[in-house]
């Protein structure tokens, strides 16, 4: 391979190669992004059914290797799973309220049984994508986009201010959840050519390194759990429960409704142009089937990751060599309990500091998606209704707006910005006349 087919310059690309020790730090940028979000969905879950520290310590292991096998399967498809397109897979957050409350009722064995029949039913979905996209109408990608943006957005504040911790907002956190967030702008502004797309890790380097310096960081819990620790295969034998499993598939279809946006929002901002079907079948194929796999290692469901997309978004770096270099980097955390332990000692803060920017480039990118369908009456109407139903209704203060409902519909769409917003817009979408516009009043 020629220095030319070889270049640092290759990272705007989609296909072609990077040199490693170049390709690397881009990766990594991406799994620092991404790392502790992928692992409070697990600690949550597995904490309302009962299981152990030693017991979640394991999930924690085996979620970081799935995530990066479901990383390498989505930008290298295996048969037609798969998008071919640089989507970094984590542990979902979408499905956190549901699995805990099945967690509590039936127990974490019914979890695992649940995941995998709804993994396999959105894989199946996914490679029939063909038969049903046109719901998923420009309009409603948009909207999902923008929703999924704006349900981010608390997500950061909390990470910013030192996440669940007891000194939540205390002034250590904000003034280093500043420093961060300072540090990832004054990069952006003032590094040149493609070191300019590093702002992120280097906001969470210098971060981690000020949170040091604070106290805020146990360097001791790095060796805690060994130097090399193969992922366990079925720590749990599944258990299956009607209600758990119905529960679970819907939340897999918001889920699905969330990689397609995900996906559309990534090829629109990255690669300047409209997805393909084969695209969106593959991805939420990956989607399905690998979070059927992850059931396998105890694991909750592995979906698209919203924090990645904003990425991507931001930096333009889109090529394919430079993620997998990241998906390589999480199946290395999965077997080496010392790099995972180090990368979860990440202050929250930290985090936030430099993830709150990139939420708001997920929201501005479902703006510009609404942009290019047009701001025509119709659109404007199902862009309008779905987000301030879904926004309003499921703010924190009004939530008691559910309570006549049954509780499988509490948990689906109470708190959930996105699945309100989906649904919204897709009935709309199918209800409202074609044309609204009036092109001028008659006399």
């Amino acid at each position: 391979m020629s220095s030319k087919d070889c270049s640092v310059n290759n990272i705007y690309q989609l296909e072609g190669r990077v040199p490693l020790l170049k390709a690397i730090p881009f990766g990594l940028q991406h799994i620092l992004a991404m790392f502790v979000a992928n692992l409070t969905p697990i600690t949550i879950i597995a904490a309302a059914g009962g299981l152990s520290q030693a017991d979640i310590a394991v999930l924690l292991q085996n979620a970081m290797f799935i995530a990066g096998i479901a990383t390498l399967i989505q930008l290298y498809p295996v048969w037609k799973v798969g998008s071919g397109l640089p989507i970094v897979m984590g542990v979902s957050f979408t499905f956190v309220t549901v699995l805990c409350t099945v967690a509590s009722n039936y127990g974490y064995p019914s979890v695992v049984g649940a995941v995998l029949v709804g993994g396999l039913f959105e894989g199946t979905l996914g490679l029939l994508a063909k038969y049903w996209r046109k719901l998923i109408a420009p309009v409603v990608a948009a909207s999902v986009v923008i929703a999924i943006g704006m349900s981010l957005f608390s997500v950061g504040a909390r990470s910013f201010g030192g996440g669940y911790a007891e000194d939540f907002g205390s002034a250590q956190n904000l003034l280093l959840g500043t420093i961060t967030l300072v540090v990832c702008l004054g990069w952006n502004c003032f590094a040149k050519g493609y070191l300019k797309q590093l702002s992120v890790l280097v906001g969470l380097l210098v971060g981690y390194v000020v949170a040091i310096l604070m106290g805020k960081v146990d360097l001791s819990v790095i060796f805690a759990g060994g130097f090399v620790s193969l992922p366990k295969l079925m720590p749990y034998k599944p258990e299956f429960h009607a209600g758990a499993i119905l529960s679970v598939c819907i939340i897999f279809l918001v889920s699905a409704a969330e990689t397609i946006g995900d996906t559309t929002a990534m090829v629109a901002t990255g690669l300047n142009r409209e997805i393909e079907s084969k695209e969106i079948s593959g991805s939420l194929a990956c989607d399905g089937y690998a979070s059927s796999l992850s059931s396998l290692v105890g694991c909750p469901p592995v979906t698209s990751f919203s924090q990645n997309v904003g990425l991507l978004a931001m930096t333009k770096v889109v090529n394919k060599f430079t993620i997998m270099t990241g998906a390589g980097c999480m199946i290395l955390a999965g077997l080496l309990p010392p790099v995972g332990n180090f990368f979860a000692s990440l202050p929250e803060s930290v985090l936030g500091g430099c993830t709150i920017m990139m939420f708001g480039t997920i929201m501005t990118s479902g703006m510009q998606m609404l942009a290019k369908a047009g701001f025509n009456q119709r659109n404007v109407t199902i862009a309008a209704l779905s987000l301030a139903v879904g926004v309003g209704f499921t703010a924190a203060s009004e939530i008691d707006l559910w309570h006549i409902f049954p509780e499988i519909v509490q948990s689906v769409f109470s708190a959930n910005v996105v699945a309100v917003a989906f649904v919204v817009s897709i009935i709309l979408n199918l209800v409202l006349p074609k044309n609204m516009d009036v092109d001028k009043i008659s006399e």
